[in-house]
């Protein structure tokens, strides 16, 4: 009986140990944008613009 109880505590510790450093436990890279598709670099364009002389 006793063995039967070590096991779901082995088993609990492995569960509880794959989550915390299991390969989902790590952030997702952050997403990047292109300026072309960033809506508001494309919005601040006409700001940005040098001014002809």
């Amino acid at each position: 009986m006793i063995w039967l109880f070590a096991l779901i505590g082995v088993v609990t510790v492995v569960i509880l140990l794959w989550r915390a450093f299991g390969p989902s436990s790590r952030p997702a890279p952050p997403h990047v944008i292109a300026p072309d598709d960033d809506p508001d670099f494309l919005r601040d364009l006409d700001r940005r613009k040098p001014l002809d002389p």
